[in-house]
């Protein structure tokens, strides 16, 4: 037993180093930004997807570029417009002359790294589509159904703003960054064999009994809240649970501890949760709700179980 625990805590370690190395070379690039590249990471090796809500021009881009470049992998970008066809996303079968068969060609959907651009603009048959590939990790093309790689999984699994820049960063960046763009100058730090061995990590960082606890109470005490009109999901709280595992690994853990949820509270959940209508008219936002939950619901001490 001792001996599998000292594999486990050499596991995380490594984990922990890889993470930190991503985070780095990324961070070459988008100054400033240490909390949004780290919580992107979390999602990444959590197997989720990641929503950016913000003004144009402050680095989503970039992240994803340099996110792609640092782990070795392929990335795409989709532009969704209200003329974007389904095919355009998940591919399309096409008749081959020379050979006389059809042929299935890749939509933008099959990559590594995928950035969707204003997911909002497109048509419900577009969205439908985009839908299934995050969730069901395949595309059906005239009834025949393409696995898609094992990084598209669930929905949205966290939500982040990137921001302005401080003064300091911004200044960096006018000096890094005057010159043209250095995502293209970054070299690979984690091979794409190591960020599945990340994920695999990730699944093996212990959860006690206690911490499932406080998170079904979490969950139970949102869907309780006269300012909210819907709560936390089932998916919420696993999704949840699957974030604060990530973090813990990132800390060179083997076990969450109540803080990781708790910092992850905000991210996993204000985008998931629907204020009530006299909420709404008090001016309150879930973020401020959030913080109500988390004082209302008693923390559970140690990491017993």
């Amino acid at each position: 037993m001792a001996t599998q625990q000292a594999v486990v805590s050499r596991t995380v370690a490594s984990f922990a180093d890889f993470f930190e190395a991503i985070v780095d070379n990324v961070a070459h690039v988008i100054q400033g930004k240490e909390e949004a590249i780290r919580l992107a990471l979390v999602c990444m090796v959590s197997e989720g997807h990641l929503l950016i809500e913000d003004v144009p021009g402050v680095g989503k881009t970039s992240l994803a570029k340099a996110l792609a470049r640092s782990l070795d992998c392929e990335w795409h970008r989709i532009q969704f417009t209200p003329d974007l066809l389904p095919s355009d996303v998940t591919g399309v079968t096409v008749y081959n002359r020379q050979t006389g068969t059809f042929t299935f060609r890749p939509g933008g959907i099959f990559a590594n790294v995928i950035l969707g651009d204003e997911i909002n603009r497109a048509s419900p048959k577009t969205q439908a589509a985009l839908l299934e590939a995050m969730e069901e990790r395949q595309v059906t093309v005239d009834s025949t159904t393409y696995l898609l790689p094992e990084s598209q999984l669930d929905r949205f699994l966290l939500r982040i703003q990137m921001g302005y820049p401080n003064r300091t960063a911004e200044l960096d960046m006018l000096d890094t960054h005057g010159q043209g763009s250095m995502v293209e100058d970054l070299e690979p730090v984690v091979s794409p064999a190591a960020v599945k061995s990340m994920v695999e990590v990730t699944k093996s960082v212990h959860v006690a009994p206690a911490l499932k606890g406080y998170i079904v109470d979490l969950a139970s005490a949102t869907r309780r809240h006269p300012g909210l009109s819907l709560g936390m999901s089932p998916r919420a709280a696993l999704s949840l649970q699957r974030a604060a595992r990530a973090l813990a690994a990132s800390n060179g853990r083997e076990y969450v501890i109540p803080d990781d949820i708790k910092a992850l509270v905000g991210p996993v959940l204000e985008h998931r949760l629907s204020l009530s209508p006299d909420a709404q008219l008090a001016g309150s936002r879930p973020s401020d709700l959030l913080v109500q939950v988390l004082q209302a619901v008693p923390v559970p001490s140690g990491r017993a179980g």
